[in-house]
């Protein structure tokens, strides 16, 4: 990576630091009402409570939100969402997934409700032990199995999936643009 390359990033960096502590500040208010609830828990509020309920095959049938690594339902309680099912998916924040618990205890998810998306373009780094896309405006954490998966390195520029009409902390990479794009101006939404 050339020194203007850097210089570059590191520009990108410390503006979305700024937009990170800014959004960081506003995300609080809306995300803690008065009843403490994450915003997923809210939205999760308004799924068919089935936390006891169970199908024909005696499978518990749970459905919930996704909020960039697990599912939240609609009594607040938190289920794993396993990293390669999100990044295969390209789930993100806001998705409403299914969760059927069989007897022998597999969990089995499915996408029933896609929030609106948008893609943009941004600059793969690594920080505080996570991955990160760093976008013209906002830094989005990635899972770490979508990082492997696509074989990206820190440097690339990234297309990343993220709700269009909602504040998220969390995007799904769509694809890992060929370095010779890099000289193209990609940054933003498209």
């Amino acid at each position: 990576m050339s020194q203007a390359s850097k210089l570059a990033l590191v520009k990108e960096m410390l503006d979305s630091a700024e937009g990170s502590l800014r959004s960081a500040k506003q995300m609080v208010n809306e995300l803690v009402g008065d009843d403490g609830k994450s915003s997923y828990a809210k939205k999760a509020e308004i799924l068919p409570d089935r936390d006891s309920s169970l199908d024909d095959e005696g499978t518990k049938v749970v459905e919930g939100v996704f909020d960039g690594e697990k599912m939240t339902d609609s009594n607040e309680k938190e289920y794993p969402v396993p990293a390669n099912y999100a990044s295969k998916s390209k789930l993100i924040p806001g998705d409403t997934l299914k969760l059927s618990i069989t007897e022998d205890g597999s969990f089995i998810y499915k996408q029933i409700g896609p929030v609106d998306r948008k893609k943009i373009v941004g600059t793969l780094t690594y920080e505080d032990s996570q991955y990160k896309v760093i976008t013209s405006g906002k830094t989005y954490q990635v899972l770490l199995a979508s990082v492997t998966y696509h074989k990206a390195e820190i440097g690339d520029k990234i297309t990343l999936i993220v709700p269009e009409n909602e504040d998220s902390d969390w995007g799904a990479i769509e694809n890992v643009l060929p370095k010779d794009a890099t000289d193209i101006d990609l940054e933003g939404e498209f």
